[in-house]
């Protein structure tokens, strides 16, 4: 019976609590995400692992990020760039420009603005708007039939990537 013991206190017990502290780990701290779409190229790549830090203030929230979110009307996770926060009005000219209460958002980031009609968003209050980088190839807010995210629905935000290797590094 010494040898079962042995084992259980050598090999059981830290294997266990290994296990406790990485699944701690997925859903308190951190999470990998798989992006299947091109919707945040040329910043995300089809394909791309990516390491995301779990939110649970998001009042903190920041325009630009990269964040993780469930969407009901979609039903499935996605990951987008934050846009228009609480309270704002973001208006997408003709010609795909933003302005996000009047001021021009500076957006280095999308390579394909995608130009269309002029759209309005006033945001309610504990919701968020966002876009994708790709904006001519990204199913995003202009297109959803409730266009506002509730922060409750925000889960991470999208740190860095792992895979591919040649995209390895920060995202922005």
């Amino acid at each position: 019976m010494d040898g079962w013991k042995k084992i259980f206190k050598e090999w059981v017990l830290p294997l266990g609590a290994e296990v406790l502290v990485i699944v701690f780990l997925l859903k308190v701290v951190f999470m990998l995400v798989l992006v299947p779409s091109g919707s945040m190229l040329p910043t995300i790549q089809k394909n791309s692992v990516l390491f995301c830090t779990h939110i649970h203030n998001t009042e903190k929230l920041e325009r630009g990020q990269i964040l993780v979110f469930e969407s009901d009307e979609l039903e499935k996770t996605l990951i987008k760039r934050l846009i228009g926060l609480p309270g704002e009005t973001v208006v997408i000219k003709e010609d795909g420009s933003i302005l996000v209460d009047g001021q021009p958002l500076e957006e280095p980031y999308v390579v394909h603005p995608a130009g269309g009609a002029e759209m309005e968003f006033e945001i309610p209050e504990g919701h968020y708007l966002f876009l994708g980088d790709n904006r001519a190839n990204s199913e995003d807010a202009r297109y959803w039939q409730e266009p506002f995210i509730p922060a409750e629905k925000i889960r991470a935000w999208a740190r860095f990537t792992l895979w591919p290797f040649s995209q390895f590094g920060g995202l922005h």
